[in-house]
């Protein structure tokens, strides 16, 4: 089962980095329980410096997650991730 609070807490902190770092930018910012891990979807795509400077910010592991239908995409897994079972 998740730990719900834990994801509540930890989005509330991505969205201050993003915020703070890029403005208001978020398109999706929403747990996927098949993956176990918060998703992040940007209103803007953004380039390699840009995407690495982003992710040494983040309070947890961000990894990038290709592009999405609106901009970048990352994925901070929490936990042991489901993805591959």
């Amino acid at each position: 089962m998740a730990d719900f609070d834990t994801i509540w807490r930890t989005q509330d902190e991505i969205r201050t980095v993003v915020n703070a770092v890029l403005g208001e930018c978020i398109w999706n910012l929403a747990y996927n329980e098949r993956r176990g891990a918060i998703v992040l979807e940007l209103t803007v795509s953004l380039d390699e410096d840009a995407i690495s400077d982003l992710c040494s910010q983040f309070p947890a592991y961000a990894d990038y997650d290709g592009e999405g239908t609106k901009g970048t995409k990352f994925v901070f897994f929490l936990g042991e991730s489901t993805l591959f079972t």
